[in-house]
């Protein structure tokens, strides 16, 4: 079976709701040559000028524009390059398309797809490197994605394509060469978490790129006799919070890990919630509250690497067995 890129996935299922629908189109800088990552190569030779749309170096612009478009019934899929230059439209992000469609009674939708690349990019310094997925979460209106596999990129794009609410859609940036299996027929349901790998002794949640991370800490703590339950997460709003609850009742501890900064971050809302819920011991792991730095010795500090992952877990687990009493 031929294996496919996760650039390539993304590309596909835009090429393909292009082909079904003429309301979608894509705008953003560089997307003509197929942008900074591949993800639009081809289409614009498909497709023309008028559909994969180059524009001027304008956040703002480019975000104002394709709510316009989205407003008059179009399907806009907006290019940010990565998610640190989206702040420079974030008034439009947060202020106009996530509130149109309360503040007018449902008369005006906003059905576009905000791609905002997320995560560390390898000696790209503080300014290319953030995670703030949590900064979108927090928005009511934003639906909010993250992939972490070149088959959820092409399913969950569809399914982001298809939403008639905006959705944030954020790619890992050192993702889009990952090869994996191609992506199922049918788009993904978003809201949908799905268990990586099965496990009794701890639920681990995670998403993006530390899903990688996740399994393979996780299968370094089997050879120690824990047995680590990996879910990723896949939406980040809304989250499949009865799949979590679910997992977490069976094993009894609950680990969630991210490479944002631990303050703050989107795992403590489901670290609460199934405290909350379910009374069990949870821990979470991320970034500490620094800018990643541009020297690999500095940006090492920012990653969560399986290492640490495996020693989190194993003393999770290790002390929270000392401190239950004996059966």
């Amino acid at each position: 079976m031929a294996l496919i890129s996760y650039a390539q996935a993304a590309c596909q299922a835009l090429a393909a709701a292009m082909r079904a629908d003429p309301r979608v189109l894509a705008l953003g800088e560089d997307v003509g040559r197929g942008g900074i990552f591949g993800q639009y190569k081809g289409l614009q030779q498909e497709f023309g000028a008028a559909r994969i749309i180059d524009t001027p170096i304008s956040e703002a612009t480019i975000m104002g524009a394709a709510v316009g478009m989205a407003l008059t019934g179009l399907r806009p899929v907006v290019e940010m390059r990565v998610a640190d230059f989206a702040l420079c439209a974030i008034d439009e992000i947060v202020n106009q398309a996530a509130k149109n469609r309360y503040m007018f009674g449902g008369q005006g939708r906003v059905p576009l797809v905000a791609r905002l690349p997320i995560g560390i990019w390898s000696a790209s310094a503080a300014q290319h490197s953030q995670s703030l997925e949590a900064w979108f979460a927090h928005i009511p209106g934003l639906v909010v994605v993250a992939p972490a596999t070149p088959a959820d990129n092409h399913a969950l794009l569809a399914a982001a394509i298809a939403c008639d609410d905006p959705v944030i859609y954020m790619e890992h940036k050192e993702l889009w060469a990952l090869q994996g299996e191609p992506p199922a027929p049918d788009p993904a349901v978003l809201g949908k978490a799905r268990v990586v790998r099965a496990g009794a002794d701890l639920t681990l949640v995670t998403w993006s790129k530390l899903v990688h991370t996740a399994v393979e800490a996780a299968g370094r703590a089997a050879q120690h006799g824990i047995a680590v339950e990996v879910i990723d997460l896949r939406t980040i709003w809304p989250w499949d919070r009865d799949l979590v609850l679910d997992s977490a009742a069976r094993t009894g501890r609950l680990l969630v890990a991210h490479e944002a900064v631990q303050a703050g971050g989107f795992g403590a809302e489901i670290a609460a919630t199934v405290a909350e819920e379910l009374g069990i011991p949870v821990r979470r792991v991320g970034a500490p509250r620094i800018p990643v730095g541009y020297a690999r010795t500095l940006e090492d500090v920012a990653r969560i690497s399986a290492e640490r992952l495996l020693e989190e877990l194993t003393t999770f687990v290790q002390r929270d067995a000392q401190r239950r009493p004996a059966a």
